[in-house]
């Protein structure tokens, strides 16, 4: 008999579907039980966006794409309704390096381009302050350019180090 899918995850107690399965370096979930094979970012993460920015260049620069994308995520969902394209973003690029890793490259290349979009209007933004030091221009010449290479076919995998989330690092 099949197991059924809502009934198969973890819950909490208003029956939101959880996380508990250990990960591994990719963010595919592992059998319970398994060893953790990245570090786990809490559901109810919070970080400031400084925090956030430099936990998630730690993760990245360790190859945890996907663990990036949480930390991300979670100061997204708790970022300024102005900047939260910003971070929507950065999420986005994040998860478009994990998809590499993971060799789904039509994904890849759908993500990386779409959270480029998001970044690039905030480089575009003449007269203003980047937000919290954040490269955008080059986060979004980075993700452009890796996903033209991946839809070319010249390039399967990628070190997430390669991508530098702020301009002072």
């Amino acid at each position: 008999m099949p197991q059924n899918r809502m009934t198969d995850r973890d819950r909490d107690v208003e029956g939101r579907a959880q996380n508990q399965r250990p990960r591994d370096a990719y963010g595919r979930p592992l059998p319970h039980g398994s060893p953790q094979g990245a570090p786990v970012i809490p559901e109810d993460a919070e970080y400031t966006p400084a925090e956030g920015l430099a936990r998630a260049q730690e993760l990245l620069d360790e190859g945890y794409a996907f663990t990036a994308h949480e930390v991300l995520e979670a100061v997204w969902k708790s970022a300024a309704s102005t900047e939260r394209e910003l971070w929507q973003g950065l999420a986005q690029v994040a998860v478009g390096l994990t998809h590499v890793q993971r060799q789904n490259l039509t994904g890849a290349v759908r993500l990386l381009r779409r959270g480029a979009q998001r970044v690039a209007a905030f480089a575009d933004e003449v007269g203003g302050p980047v937000p919290h030091g954040v490269a955008t221009a080059d986060v979004a010449a980075y993700a452009l350019h890796l996903a033209d290479e991946v839809e070319a076919g010249r390039r399967t995998t990628v070190d997430p180090a390669q991508l530098r989330l702020r301009a002072d690092n």
